[in-house]
């Protein structure tokens, strides 16, 4: 498995080895042992699968507070999807800085979304389905959000991105300033 990081750290994209021939490829997804090794251990408690319809669907920016704060394995399993973490961790020399990555079936990428990060996606392609593992149960009254178009944070959203799609609580998310401090950074 191919392990690589970005300058803010603990996010990191992991590319499974795809072993294949004319019927096409095998690949091993995820493994604890390996995961616990490149990225650190973390109990996987629940996988989630979402599909979008149209292209341009932007879901997010999401995230869970403590104490049910989550981690996200997330990879894409049909069409495309452009993926972005954002830094909320207070104090965080990365703070309000984003990363962002395309994943698709074929190249295989899964981004790890740690704990302390907001999470948000907009599809490339219809029918774009997303699934990803999470490290901490559901909360409702834990769920929270950012809005997915704050200048502030300013990511790079592609051309498709179609502020139309979002849903009615994504429209309404508060902006990185409005935001309290939900995590804060240590070394």
């Amino acid at each position: 498995m191919e392990v690589q990081t970005f300058d803010i750290s603990d996010v990191v994209l992991l590319t499974p080895r795809h072993i294949g021939d004319e019927r096409g490829y095998f690949a091993e997804t995820f493994r604890a042992d390996l995961f616990a090794q490149k990225v650190g251990h973390h109990a996987f408690v629940q996988d989630n699968e979402s599909r979008s319809a149209r292209s341009g669907t932007i879901r997010g920016l999401h995230f869970q507070s403590d104490p049910h704060a989550q981690g996200k394995l997330v990879r894409c399993t049909a069409g495309a999807l452009f993926d972005v973490a954002v830094d909320i961790r207070q104090g965080s020399p990365t703070y309000g800085k984003w990363v962002g990555e395309t994943l698709t079936p074929d190249n295989g990428k899964q981004l790890w979304v740690p704990p302390g990060f907001a999470h948000g996606f907009c599809s490339l392609e219809p029918d774009t389905v997303i699934s990803y593992k999470v490290t901490g149960y559901y909360s409702s009254e834990c769920d929270k959000g950012l809005a997915w178009d704050d200048p502030a944070i300013g990511i790079a959203w592609p051309a498709v991105a179609d502020p139309d799609t979002l849903s009615a609580k994504d429209r309404k998310q508060p902006r990185l300033s409005e935001l309290p401090a939900y995590f804060s950074w240590s070394k």
